[in-house]
């Protein structure tokens, strides 16, 4: 946590993720002021990126609400994506605004806090990543998933995307006939053929799997489509599973992902679903309040 002498009469919570951020401004006691949006801020897309979309969100709440903003005057807690990689936490710390508090936790944590407003719960974040979280009746905060892209973050938008392409590889080669499908994802890559689906390929990044998702949707009557979005289900299952083996916690699917997908996710899971309290960047203000407070994160 980053402290100083100022004062700190705004609390911010942000949300950032690899497809964008956002922001809730609220006054030292927690009465929300304004919310706004900002490019992606997932850690693994780069520290000096992510701060600059969290300083463009944070300056467009500011003047929604017709404020002046100043770090200094901001206690700020941030659940960001990428936060397990040490090196990147540290160097986000380091690049801090002066003047302002600031918590970090991963976006898991802060998700887990929206969305059972810190009572036990179970998570499933599903947004250009993916990951699940769970705090049990004794505090115990756990996660799972959450490896990152391209190996892990299953059920994801990434991992939706990465194996799409599969299926427009497989046409442009003759393996399998052109469809409406992969139309679709000719035209989202902006590729005609082979070699220029290749240079899409070369330079896409997590993001830009992740633009792909809406396709999976779109033609989920596709047998390809329908198969990867059964996978998507599983794997979801798995992950609550795993943090949840009673089957005792409520669970909430969270991020842009959840509403598609929950259709998706085994019946026996999906009669347990509830709709999260509030969103990942409201669990982030309880972090900001601590942080202007100087209590650690997990402190309550």
């Amino acid at each position: 946590m980053t402290t100083s002498i100022y004062t700190h009469r705004y609390l911010i919570g942000v949300d950032g993720g690899g497809s964008g951020t956002r922001v809730v401004l609220a006054d030292a006691n927690g009465i929300e002021l304004a919310r706004a949006t900002g490019g992606p801020s997932g850690l693994a897309l780069g520290v000096e990126r992510a701060w600059d979309a969290i300083e463009v969100a944070c300056s467009r709440a500011f003047e929604t609400a017709g404020l002046p903003f100043e770090w200094s005057a901001c206690a700020l807690g941030c659940g960001l994506a990428g936060v397990n990689h040490a090196g990147w936490l540290a160097q986000f710390h380091a690049s801090a605004p002066d003047g302002c508090a600031l918590a970090v936790e991963s976006d898991a944590f802060t998700t887990l806090l929206g969305a059972h407003g810190g009572e036990p719960g179970v998570i499933v974040a599903l947004g250009t990543g993916s990951i699940a979280a769970s705090l049990d009746a004794d505090g115990q905060f756990r996660i799972a998933g959450g490896y990152g892209f391209p190996s892990g973050d299953e059920a994801s938008g990434a991992w939706l995307g990465l194996r799409a392409v599969v299926h427009l590889q497989q046409v442009l080669d003759g393996r399998a006939p052109a469809d409406d499908w992969s139309a679709a994802l000719l035209a989202h890559t902006d590729a005609t053929d082979r070699d220029s689906l290749v240079v899409w390929l070369c330079a896409a990044n997590q993001t830009g799997y992740a633009t792909l998702a809406p396709t999976v949707f779109e033609h989920r009557n596709h047998p390809f489509a329908a198969r990867l979005l059964g996978q998507a289900g599983c794997e979801i299952a798995k992950m609550v599973s795993a943090l949840d083996p009673d089957h005792a916690l409520p669970v909430a699917l969270c991020g842009g992902l959840a509403v598609p997908l929950a259709p998706f996710v085994p019946q026996e899971l999906r009669n347990r679903l509830r709709l999260p309290l509030a969103d990942s960047a409201t669990g982030a203000l309880q972090l900001a309040r601590r942080a202007a407070s100087g209590k650690s994160a997990h402190e309550g």
